[in-house]
């Protein structure tokens, strides 16, 4: 395992390490001792706009591995779309490139969905997920939301903490409009997972949205039962998933709620692996 003592300089004063990753220079940063666990943000954000409240937390007991995407945060553009599958492929290849044989993944929104694709792909990688903001397939969202996606200019989040974070950080800040461009086309071609290929997923997940997300309720419920959840656990014991709804919280505020998530994961993450059968 590398350590991120030996790392390089980067722009705007932070410190951590780039690895070369299928033609990409991949950035990524190590905090603390321990078990891996691998931080994977959303879309147009980066490490700071989805974990600043949560890392320290996380890494008080943990080796986090948080790690910055293809075009997003210090990992610079290059000539390919974005997909799930080709940034799970990037985040596999990178863990592989450190040492890293088996984690623990927490990814939000786009990065809960690069987990999963993880998980399917490279089930040995996985020791247990934690999936914030999720779905399996367009039916997840709210109606209407994904369309809304379609109009969204660069300048329309101009000012937004996710766009102040990419002008700080970026290799290119000009490559702003470039980014939004690419996240919509990443919107429009979502993974279509079926129930089959969800259920065939042995990790312990605990799953997370918030009570006002742009995840419909009743998917993330629906996906708890596939990964063996909504049973009578007084009579046949508790599952080896979890489900959690933060009240009071929206999709871009549930990685803000170090008060409810902090209680939750480190638990979580920490309970003994269930006997393999």
């Amino acid at each position: 395992m590398t350590n991120i003592t030996d790392g390089n300089e980067t722009s705007k004063s932070h410190t951590g390490n780039y690895a070369p990753v299928n033609g990409l220079q991949m950035y990524y940063e190590i905090h603390g001792t321990g078990r891996p666990l691998v931080l994977l943000h959303g879309a147009m954000s980066a490490i700071d706009t989805s974990f600043g409240k949560l890392l320290a937390g996380l890494a008080a007991t943990r080796q986090v591995i948080a790690i910055e995407q293809q075009a997003h945060g210090r990992t610079a553009d290059v000539d390919r779309p974005l997909t799930m599958e080709q940034m799970a492929e990037d985040t596999a290849a990178l863990l592989r490139h450190i040492g890293v044989e088996e984690a623990d993944f927490f990814g939000y929104s786009m990065g809960a969905g690069i987990a999963l694709q993880i998980a399917i792909a490279h089930p040995k990688l996985v020791r247990k997920l934690v999936l914030t903001s999720v779905t399996y397939n367009n039916e997840g969202f709210h109606p209407g939301l994904l369309a809304g996606m379609e109009t969204l200019k660069p300048e329309d989040l101009v000012g937004s903490p996710f766009y102040e974070e990419y002008i700080n950080i970026a290799p290119r800040p000009q490559d702003w409009p470039q980014l939004v461009s690419k996240v919509k086309q990443l919107d429009s071609a979502m993974p279509d997972l079926s129930p089959e290929v969800i259920r065939a997923i042995k990790a312990p997940t605990l799953l997370i949205i918030g009570d006002s997300d742009i995840i419909r309720p009743e998917h993330i419920v629906e996906m708890f039962r596939l990964f063996g959840g909504g049973v009578a656990g007084d009579v046949v014991g508790l599952p080896h998933s979890q489900l959690a709804i933060l009240p009071g919280t929206t999709h871009v505020t549930t990685v803000y709620r170090a008060d409810l998530l902090l209680p939750i994961i480190p638990p979580f993450l920490d309970a003994p692996m269930p006997e393999s059968k």
